[in-house]
């Protein structure tokens, strides 16, 4: 774990606070004006709780690798992660960790006007300055070697890394890191699964560029592989 976690002490924290909340599975590290510690931990078990109890009554919201019928009785939370999957053509569980991130940094948006939630490497933004996010490959040689930069004018904002070479979360591709950019982070999540489950090498980097901005509310693409890189959108990519 403390292998796939040191890539938080590279955020940028200019102006801000670092903390650490954790409850059960949910560990998250957030960026914000003032320490929140207490708002962070309330707004996790109140949507841990919607979540829970929603899997309880419907098993196969967690088993399903393919999207699911859109529920509208469903807490909100839930709901996004439905509309995630079907737009990204995958199971709702693959925009869990976004989703968590979106909702807890909304919910702390009433206490500070900047934050940056990180969950598992799936990033909620909303900043009134420039911000670099770098973009963790792990064994590429391009390992936080390469940033998106992010205007303030472009937060809130979703920034999702999925990878087929290290992390827990289910991915059928090979790709050192898929990054997905979006205004919700559910979707950058769930489309940087899909988009990774393309990629088994160098040569499918393109093919996969091209199926994943046709998903709706993609705004940007990377894909690294080993020294390899590809990329499309409308954000700039920045050495780091």
């Amino acid at each position: 774990m403390r292998r796939q976690r040191h890539y938080r002490s590279w955020l940028a924290r200019e102006g801000l606070v670092p903390f650490r909340v954790q409850v059960k599975e949910t560990d998250l590290y957030i960026l914000a004006r003032t320490p929140l510690e207490q708002e962070a931990e309330e707004a996790i078990i109140t949507f841990r709780h919607q979540l829970e109890s929603y899997l309880t009554e419907n098993p196969l919201f967690v088993e399903s690798l393919v999207p699911l019928p859109l529920d509208p009785r469903a807490p909100e939370i839930v709901r996004e992660m439905l509309t995630a999957s079907q737009k990204a053509g995958v199971g709702p569980m693959a925009g869990v960790a976004g989703a968590m991130a979106e909702f807890v940094g909304k919910t702390l948006l009433s206490e500070t006007p900047e934050v940056v939630v990180e969950n598992g490497g799936d990033i909620f933004l909303q900043s009134s300055t420039e911000r670099k996010i770098g973009i963790f490959a792990d064994r590429s040689p391009l390992n936080m070697r390469v940033g998106i930069r992010v205007p303030p004018e472009r937060t809130p904002v979703g920034i999702c890394t999925s990878s087929g070479t290290v992390g827990h979360s289910t991915s059928f591709g090979k790709a050192d890191a898929v990054c997905v950019i979006s205004s919700s982070t559910a979707l950058a999540d769930a489309a940087a699964t899909a988009v990774g489950n393309l990629v088994q090498g160098k040569g499918d980097i393109e093919q996969a560029l091209e199926w994943g901005r046709t998903i709706p509310g993609v705004e940007g693409i990377v894909i690294i592989v080993a020294d390899a890189l590809g990329a499309w959108g409308g954000y700039e990519l920045v050495k780091l």
